[in-house]
């Protein structure tokens, strides 16, 4: 599929991941339309409805999501079940109605159960239930892949899911409550940095493996994924390493030039114990690998966030 002269729907186009989308679509041609959650709510049937058959797009990249880190999942269990389902479900059922070619929806790494073997492999998607205190976000997600092979199978319909790992990079989410591990690390540690304190607490004990992808090489791998994949089977979007969350804490510490300690509240919890995806399927199917190591994404998303502070902090 090439993109020039295609109308291009992405939800969630107005957020971290989506914005890069748009950049790289618009860039390649694309006639993008990318409501803001504002003016379209995707959990309402006849909003959503309304857009699709306003828009008629060649293409969606479904990527709206109500999200957030530990806290954030734990403290709206309900709400993030009830938003990404009925998002999903509306999304796809008009992408069918009006018959869009092709949808790529982007699902979530806490779908996978608590105790997956590492590597990730898409096989294991039904393993076993999502660690607790995300799970409602991630069987939701799931979910969406059940709908998608099964519109698939009944209705012919091209739409693929993607499992991208944890993103990073400038334009994240660095509010304090919600963020995820990064952005929030990045906003302590130069907060402390600046007032001179002695200690930064973290949640947690530091022991848990993550993964990261840097967001723009996340929606480079969605793009090669519109243009190159039309199969039911589900793809991993990572960049093929793992690191405690202890030694990431080292490093963005060390990176924006912090220089006291770190404390590790072990009474917060630490989710799942180990996350490291297999990336074998998106390279044989569509090319995907990462290219900017964590060092190097770290860097940019440092000086993206000293450079815009004052609209990040919000």
């Amino acid at each position: 599929m090439a993109f020039t002269d295609k109308r291009v729907l992405v939800t969630g186009g107005a957020g971290f991941l989506g914005s890069h989308v748009v950049e790289r679509l618009e860039a390649q041609g694309a006639t993008v339309v990318a409501p803001r959650s504002a003016d379209v709510d995707l959990t309402d049937q006849v909003a959503t409805a309304k857009l699709f058959a306003e828009t008629k797009p060649d293409l969606v990249f479904h990527l709206a999501a109500m999200v957030g880190g530990i806290g954030a999942n734990r403290d709206n269990p309900g709400l993030f079940f009830y938003g990404n389902m009925a998002m999903g479900l509306h999304v796809l059922e008009q992408a069918r109605s009006v018959g869009t070619k092709k949808v790529v929806v982007a699902g979530t790494i806490c779908a996978y159960p608590k105790f997956t073997p590492v590597p990730f492999k898409e096989d294991d998607l039904w393993n076993g239930y999502p660690e607790e205190t995300n799970a409602p976000y991630g069987v939701a997600k799931k979910a969406l892949l059940v709908m998608a092979q099964s519109y698939r199978q009944q209705y012919g319909s091209n739409f693929v899911m993607v499992f991208p790992v944890n993103l990073y990079g400038p334009r994240d989410n660095f509010h304090l409550h919600n963020s995820h591990v990064i952005p929030a690390m990045i906003r302590k540690f130069i907060a402390a940095s600046e007032e001179g304190a002695p200690q930064v607490v973290l949640w947690g004990d530091g022991s848990p493996t993550r993964e990261f992808l840097y967001v723009d090489d996340c929606a480079r791998g969605l793009l090669l994924a519109a243009e190159r994949y039309d199969d039911p089977d589900p793809v991993n979007l990572g960049a093929g390493f793992e690191i405690s969350i202890q030694d990431l804490a080292e490093k963005i510490r060390t990176a924006t030039g912090y220089e006291g300690k770190v404390v590790w509240d072990s009474d917060k919890p630490n989710g799942q114990p180990r996350r490291m995806l297999d990336t074998t399927r998106a390279r044989e199917r569509f090319g995907f690998e990462a290219e900017i190591d964590l060092d190097e994404g770290l860097r940019r998303t440092i000086t993206w966030y000293r450079e815009h502070r004052t609209v990040a902090d919000t």
